[in-house]
């Protein structure tokens, strides 16, 4: 009996049941199916014989449960809602696509470090990350978001400022030492192609007179110069947290703190694939606000 209950058991049949026992007629259950009589009968005796039991009883006013009939019917009821809640579900598209980042070097490598869980929630999602300080990848279509120093200033660009990014003073402890001691500090700046960045003006102007004793275009370099002892770099907080043999030092002139703003073309903003990425972005920098701030 079991076996014959696995293999013939049909959810049709148990639908007309149902229908049958609700209705309590062949005709006005026919009508609620959009079947004819026959096809009622033929599903309800099937269901009888596969069961082995009688489910219902005819009277002169129509079709009664028995005790087994009760029972059956309160399984095919859990059927059938059963079955309305998979119908409600429908497979969602994956998201795919890819998104094309740029930013500065060292927000970059911050960016990728971070992009894993963004990727296992996303697979069918690629991404493109490429590092410049020139802003003007987005208005080219070049890139989807880019991640900026500074409030936007060309039209067609949509930016939302995302995080406070500090600066200090980095070194190597022996660094600290000698300025303890009484030794004149020998900063590590940016080379002649980057003195128009807003740190190397700054550096310039505050620190008149003092050696530079090592340039590099670019942070990372600076970072590693840092950490061979041959200076003492302005870094961005969160750059200099990824180096634990570097110190932090206190100079006389505070660093300014830069503005964080990622930027989007209005054309893809609202395109699901940069919607995900902006939003997973956002909460990226609002989780690491003490990083940036440097608290």
């Amino acid at each position: 009996m079991a076996d014959r209950f696995r293999t013939r058991l049909d959810w049709s049949d148990v639908r007309v049941f149902a229908a049958l026992a609700r209705h309590g007629g062949l005709s006005a259950a026919a009508r609620a199916l959009a079947v004819n009589h026959a096809t009622v009968a033929r599903r309800f005796a099937n269901l009888e014989k596969v069961l082995g039991t009688k489910l219902l009883e005819r009277r002169p006013t129509g079709y009664i449960l028995t005790a087994a009939g009760r029972q059956a019917l309160e399984g095919a009821t859990a059927m059938e809602q059963s079955a309305a809640m998979l119908q409600q579900v429908q497979a969602a598209p994956a998201v795919a696509g890819m998104i094309r980042v740029t930013a500065t070097p060292s927000m970059a490598a911050y960016v990728i470090a971070r992009l894993r869980p963004l990727q296992e929630m996303y697979p069918a999602l690629d991404f493109e990350v490429t590092t410049e300080r020139s802003r003007a990848s987005l208005p080219r279509h070049q890139s989807d978001i880019a991640l900026r120093l500074g409030r936007p200033e060309r039209g067609g660009i949509l930016g939302r400022r995302v995080a406070k990014v500090g600066y200090g003073y980095y070194a190597t402890a022996e660094w600290r030492d000698r300025l303890l001691g009484g030794a004149s500090p020998v900063l590590i700046g940016f080379d002649e192609a980057g003195a128009q960045f807003p740190e190397a003006r700054w550096l310039a102007e505050r620190f008149r007179g003092v050696r530079i004793g090592f340039r590099s275009n670019y942070q990372t370099g600076q970072i590693a110069a840092a950490c061979a002892g041959l200076g003492i770099a302005m870094l961005p907080h969160f750059l200099a947290a990824t180096e634990p043999t570097l110190a932090r030092l206190s100079l006389p002139q505070k660093p300014p703190d830069r503005e964080l703003w990622l930027l989007t073309r209005s054309d893809v903003r609202s395109t699901q694939p940069v919607r995900i990425a902006t939003e997973y972005l956002v909460e990226l920098f609002r989780r690491d606000r003490a990083l940036f701030e440097g608290r």
